[in-house]
């Protein structure tokens, strides 16, 4: 697995389970504003299509993650 791909498994787990928690209609739903942290995920997503720069993508070529 490459680090491409770790990152948008991450990234869409992490969408799913703050609207989980964010959504009023969810079985699991806790807050509204867990959807503050989907928007903070699909902001970084969006800076990263740009500018090609992702934190989390740095951590795992350290970690010895290849890249793709």
């Amino acid at each position: 697995m490459t680090t491409h791909r770790i990152v948008r498994i991450v990234a869409g787990t992490f969408v799913l389970i703050s609207l989980a928690l964010g959504v009023q209609g969810s079985p699991l739903f806790h807050s509204a504003n867990w959807l503050w942290f989907t928007a903070f995920v699909g902001a970084n997503l969006l800076q990263s299509g740009f500018t090609q720069f992702c934190l989390m993508e740095i951590f795992l070529k350290k970690a010895g993650i290849k890249e793709a």
